[in-house]
């Protein structure tokens, strides 16, 4: 089957996702000796309202972080409302901060496969976790990349041997499977869905960097100690603040993030699906 184009699309609040999806794109042009892949945002508000249709001929890598064990639940929406496949082919990507991506991948592959894309492949790559540099730090890596690489020869040694009455791709999990529960640092699941960042204002110059980058639009910007939208706890303005003045204080998100940073820090393995 005959791929004219490579694509890439993903929601990457603090550039992880990102990272992974852009190795990939860039590998699969190689292997494939294609025009430089191209990218599409989908982190910020307005380029969430915009809609995205592909063509047979596209190959088109989309990628999503893992949220409690599932896409981001305030994102899925606007992936299944925008993205439009129309028969092009995808390579499903999910991230997760070396716990575990449960069944995260099942969710875009059945969003995707919904939507008109026919998936090629699959792989779940473990990144640095939003929460905490302990987990992951430096993910994807340069190993991560030649791994990477690697799973992009295979992608293209199947993609020559492709038929149109190939079986649909299988992927662990269960795209309609309750989102995990988080546990604190006893084993007791903790609640946290209302805690906020908070702003050392000693060290905010009210630049403006927090709401500009924020994927929810829920600082703002006249006054970006004020949050006064839904908060995803994705650490954007945490890890995006030019002064370090982001700061999560809530016991029970301390609690959590205390939890993995305990049980959690041996390293992960890609795992991919073909």
């Amino acid at each position: 089957m005959e791929v004219k184009r490579i694509h890439g699309l993903c929601y990457s609040a603090t550039g992880v996702t990102e990272k992974a999806v852009r190795f990939l794109a860039e590998a699969l042009e190689k292997e494939l000796g294609l025009p430089q892949a191209v990218f599409h945002g989908f982190r910020k508000p307005e380029e969430r309202a915009v809609d995205y249709a592909f063509v047979p001929g596209d190959l088109v890598v989309v990628g999503s972080p893992t949220y409690a064990g599932r896409m981001p639940n305030k994102i899925a929406p606007d992936f299944q409302a925008r993205l439009r496949g129309n028969g092009a082919l995808a390579v499903a990507a999910v991230t997760f901060g070396n716990r575990a991506y449960d069944n995260s991948l099942a969710e875009l592959c059945a969003l995707l496969e919904r939507n008109g894309f026919r998936i090629l492949a699959a792989g779940a790559f473990p990144g640095r976790h939003a929460f905490t540099d302990i987990l992951g730090e430096g993910r994807p890596d340069w190993d991560d990349r030649r791994a990477i690489q690697d799973f992009a020869g295979q992608i293209a040694g199947k993609l020559r041997k492709l038929e149109a009455a190939s079986p649909p791709l299988e992927v662990p999990g269960d795209p309609d499977a309750p989102y995990y529960i988080p546990k604190g640092l006893d084993g007791e699941p903790v609640k946290f869905l209302k805690a906020k960042p908070r702003t050392d204002l000693g060290k905010c110059c009210n630049c403006g960097v927090c709401a500009r980058t924020c994927p929810m639009g829920a600082i703002d910007p006249k006054n970006v100690a004020e949050v006064p939208g839904t908060c995803i706890k994705c650490q954007s303005c945490v890890r995006k603040c030019t002064h370090h003045a982001k700061y999560f204080d809530d016991p029970a998100f301390l609690s959590h993030v205390a939890m993995l940073e305990k049980n959690f820090r041996e390293p992960k393995e890609i795992e991919t699906f073909l």
